[in-house]
């Protein structure tokens, strides 16, 4: 049987210490095979199916998040979800967000003159959430710097008040333990932590899709696809499927074989072996005398004040971010313990 180890190393084989996924994971080896053979079949005259490789993808982010497939739509943004999302309130509708979350979670709310957009420190969410608060919008982990929400928190305080959830969960999808059947609705981009082509996403909405309208419904939004070319769409999808964007098809080639691995590996190994990781980083942090932004159980590891050395880090072959003057560094299943020591050696330097 083959172990979490050699089924890593035979898909990945980065150049440098590259600990910057949280910006943009890695390519498998197998997902650069599967985009090699679809652009060279599509030069040929004899293009692959990757129509099936969008149902595919669907099934398996389906599983990975615990819903099943027909509440998943497939496009290839957030930020066009987040629109779909606002788009469905009633003016004057109060949204609840986090201060400083990510702008494609949050900036479909502010361009709607007509709501009253509110924020509030990711810790004070749960807690702010009040009679009239139409939707509590917020990402599963922030970005900048890897604080994870108190999605259960937040869950019930919205079901208190009667406030639906909309949840990203870009920084969060392939790693932590993420249901999405206990939130409204949730998207997520599949090139992190997923680690899929640019162009991938998915969005999960209830079982009576959530009083949204399919604004951007194109062909593919119709239950029968290739009988909704011409004219209106007569029969839209019964499933989230009416929500789907026409699909970045390539990236969906690649996308399949991606979300295939990660379900390979298993997210509960994946987990424990990122947030091992995670430790180990901050422990040789401490030793240094620093200290990253408290984000207890995150992959995602943010240092205030080091964000300056990301240049230097760059021409020593570490590849990290730089957020808002902090350094962070993600650490994913193709990390290892050498990384983060390899890491540490250059901050010490």
């Amino acid at each position: 049987m083959e172990t979490f180890e050699s089924l890593v190393r035979a898909e990945f084989a980065p150049k440098n210490t590259y600990l910057n996924t949280a910006s943009t994971g890695l390519l498998p080896a197998r997902t650069v095979a599967a985009l090699r053979t679809a652009v060279e079949a599509a030069a040929a005259g004899d293009p692959t199916d990757m129509f099936a490789d969008v149902e595919a993808s669907r099934a398996s982010f389906a599983r990975l998040v615990g819903v099943p497939a027909r509440r998943v739509a497939a496009g290839a943004s957030v930020a066009v979800y987040s629109g779909l999302i606002a788009a469905s309130l009633p003016a004057g509708a109060e949204v609840l967000t986090a201060e400083g979350d990510f702008s494609s979670v949050v900036n479909p709310f502010h361009v709607r003159s007509d709501l009253k957009v509110r924020s509030v420190p990711l810790e004070r969410v749960a807690e702010s959430v009040r009679p009239g608060t139409a939707l509590v919008a917020v990402s599963a982990v922030q970005s900048a710097d890897g604080r994870v929400a108190d999605l259960a928190a937040i869950a019930e305080a919205a079901r208190q008040h009667g406030a639906r959830t909309y949840v990203d969960a870009s920084q969060a999808a392939g790693w932590l333990d993420f249901d999405a059947d206990a939130h409204d609705y949730s998207a997520s981009v599949a090139f992190k932590w997923l680690f899929c082509p640019r162009g991938v996403a998915f969005l999960v909405v209830p079982e009576d899709f959530g009083a949204l309208t399919p604004l951007f419904a194109g062909w593919v939004a119709g239950e029968r696809p290739w009988d909704a070319c011409y004219g209106p769409i007569d029969e839209l999808a019964h499933s989230a499927r009416r929500f789907d964007e026409s699909p970045a098809l390539f990236s969906y080639a690649g996308a399949r074989r991606s979300l295939e691995l990660l379900e390979e590996a298993g997210p509960d190994t994946v987990r424990a072996h990122d947030l091992a990781l995670a430790d180990r980083f901050r422990a040789g942090l401490a030793s240094l005398g620093h200290e990253p932004v408290p984000a207890p159980g995150s992959p995602i590891v943010s240092v205030p004040g080091l964000g300056s050395c990301q240049g230097e880090l760059s021409s020593a072959g570490v590849e990290v971010s730089n957020r808002a003057g902090n350094l962070r560094a993600a650490f994913h299943l193709y990390n290892t313990a050498a990384d983060v020591d390899r890491l540490l050696d250059v901050l010490s330097a």
